[in-house]
């Protein structure tokens, strides 16, 4: 009897169930919607309120923070509500979504819509295939821009690696290495735009029977040399521009590199030494072939941001006197000549020329985590 009465209810009880798991779904859906919804409004509110600045920043601090905090809480307490196998595959999602959302909106959908526009003319309104991309192949400006950053690439990354390298293994062996490695990796906490301005008091001129505010001619005029405009110099001042960036990656080089150094094992120098190798043979043959992986990946992160190179070259010359780069390039023609056809063109270009890079970065780190 007990059973027919339960076989009776159950279906009632599976209703009541659905009903019951429904509306926690549906209550939880709706608390982080109307929790996104204060937030935008608080947003409008601050970006159209009269209130003063030191206000309107300290509570867009505190709002954003705490906003962001109860958002990713109240979407965990939303994915709970499910059934624990949804659960299980629904929870990583709430907390790379907002990333991968992000990733889209800012990286994906402009890069697909530059690729759309590289193929229309100036003001996107006509179709010209791919005269944008001939321009790119073509213009003198251009292939000057492909020649520097071809200087870009070989010296600035070269050198970068190679004095990080090197500074590495003579600081490893001093008793003030950490004092020196501190020295070294300080123009990493200057941005780009920062190191320009610093250099750009280093190679300052003036003509000459003028005060030299800049060091290098300041120099030279001290010893009775006449002042040098060293930005107009053609094709040094190329270099020129080059040496901040060494100056600025060094420290980045040296930091991953020395980390690397420190992980040969002592044995295996020993055992090299014991069978009559030389220092620099040590060097050549164990060492380099030891770190290989770190030398190579410290290269090409430091080759994307070579290619990338804008902040130096827009500071300190705004791509005059032969100094234009790919970058600059793009920049001026979207917002200079306002021709967004051959702006995209150049941005894609230059995607094209970084994203190998990229993959071969990604294949060496899959390869490091598998082993």
């Amino acid at each position: 009897m007990q059973r027919a009465q339960d076989l009776a209810e159950r279906p009632t009880r599976t209703i009541d169930l659905i009903y019951y798991t429904t509306g926690r779904v549906l209550i939880s859906l709706l608390v982080p919607v109307g929790t996104f919804l204060v937030m935008w409004q608080v947003f409008i509110f601050l970006r159209d309120g009269n209130a003063s600045k030191p206000v309107i920043a300290i509570v867009a601090i505190i709002w954003g923070v705490g906003g962001v905090a109860l958002l990713f809480f109240l979407s965990n307490w939303l994915v709970e509500q499910f059934p624990i196998k949804w659960t299980a595959v629904m929870l990583p999602y709430v907390f790379v979504g907002p990333a991968l959302a992000i990733l889209t909106w800012y990286l994906a959908a402009p890069t697909v819509r530059s690729v759309y526009l590289s193929f229309f003319n100036a003001q996107s309104t006509g179709f010209v295939g791919l005269d944008n991309y001939v321009f790119a192949f073509t213009d003198k400006a251009m292939l000057e821009s492909f020649r520097n950053n071809l200087l870009w690439l070989i010296f600035g990354t070269g050198f970068s690696v190679a004095l990080g390298l090197l500074i590495a293994i003579l600081a490893d062996r001093s008793r003030y290495e950490n004092f020196a490695k501190s020295l070294i990796f300080l123009p990493m906490a200057i941005s780009f735009v920062g190191a320009g301005v610093i250099w750009r008091f280093i190679y300052f001129f003036k003509p000459a029977g003028q005060e030299q505010i800049g060091l290098l001619n300041a120099i030279l005029t001290a010893f009775g040399g006449d002042p040098v405009g060293w930005l107009t110099i053609r094709p040094w001042n190329n270099f020129l521009l080059i040496i901040i960036l060494v100056w600025l990656q060094t420290g980045f080089s040296m930091v991953l590199l020395s980390a690397a150094l420190k992980g040969v094992p002592e044995e295996l120098l020993e055992a090299a030494r014991i069978d009559g190798a030389s220092e620099i043979q040590i060097f050549f043959r164990v060492i380099i072939p030891f770190i290989q992986g770190t030398i190579i990946t410290v290269a090409t992160t430091t080759l994307i941001a070579t290619l990338k190179i804008f902040d130096i070259v827009f500071v300190m010359t705004n791509g005059l006197f032969g100094t234009e780069v790919m970058a600059s390039q793009q920049y001026k023609q979207m917002f200079k000549f306002q021709h967004f056809g051959r702006g995209s063109a150049v941005a894609i270009v230059l995607l094209i020329a970084v994203i190998p890079v990229m993959i071969y970065n990604l294949r060496q780190f899959r390869e490091r985590q598998a082993f």
